[in-house]
């Protein structure tokens, strides 16, 4: 009950936050009295506007695609990279120096010698944002490699446990919290690479959009499609990673 309550809390705090930075936003703005610095309210004018009578779906769906594809491909590559690295030390030792250089490789960089290796087509998009995150992903799964416990699997072994049994039922389970870690911060930065492709070198989604507008000095839909962007995001962390972070450690109770 007392734990109940204690999220209710913690919840109605959060809420309240936000309310008073919108508070706080839209008395600046009405001070500032300037097109340049929209209130909430013009910029929630915008977004209506935008998704009613404008392209705002359509720029939306291409680039939640765009994240979703990049996204998947970054976490099965770095994944299987990650746990064999946490599980085969010859191998860390020979590709640690060149996640090392990825880690601090610049994403800008990354972006533009794909696209002038590629050229300005949807695969050079999808491997430049790729590149930029699997090696967050795999340093992430080969700490959690490296702490399996070894105990849970001697069990499986002793109970004959199948591969792919020992897979769900004992690998999988530890792996649980990295892996959700990996695709928590690994969805963010994917968010944020896939726009800056975007404004690069595409002719659509929020990215080319945020350009397109910028160049107009129309900062309300800058705004608007900033937003719109941020209650993606927001969704698909209350929607998925809230309830897959309280079942990760299910499995130790």
């Amino acid at each position: 009950m007392r734990a109940a309550g204690a999220e209710r809390k913690g919840t109605w705090q959060e809420i309240a936050s936000i309310l008073l930075l919108l508070s706080l936003w839209q008395i600046g703005a009405g001070l500032a009295e300037s097109r340049l610095f929209p209130g909430p309210l013009m910029v929630l004018q915008s977004l209506m506007h935008e998704a009613i009578g404008g392209p705002l779906f359509h720029h939306l769906g291409i680039t939640l695609a765009r994240v979703g594809i990049s996204f998947v491909i970054a976490m099965v590559v770095g994944t299987a990279l990650g746990i064999a690295l946490g599980r085969l030390q010859w191998l860390d030792r020979w590709l640690n120096p060149w996640l090392v250089i990825l880690l601090n490789l610049p994403a800008l960089v990354v972006i533009i010698l794909t696209y002038v290796w590629l050229g300005l087509i949807e695969t050079a998009l999808l491997v430049a944002v790729a590149l930029n995150k699997i090696p967050n992903v795999a340093v992430t799964l080969r700490e959690g490699a490296r702490a399996l416990d070894r105990d849970y699997t001697d069990v499986a072994q002793v109970y004959r446990f199948g591969l792919w049994t020992t897979l769900r039922e004992v690998i999988v389970p530890q792996l649980a919290p990295y892996l959700l870690a990996a695709a928590r911060n690994g969805l963010a930065l994917v968010w944020k690479i896939v726009l800056v492709v975007e404004l690069l070198g595409r002719s659509n989604g929020i990215g080319f959009q945020l350009q397109s507008y910028f160049q107009l000095f129309d900062v309300p839909r800058v705004m608007a499609y900033a937003a719109a962007f941020v209650l993606c995001a927001l969704l698909i962390e209350i929607v998925l990673f809230a309830p897959l972070e309280r079942r990760s450690g299910q499995w130790r109770r």
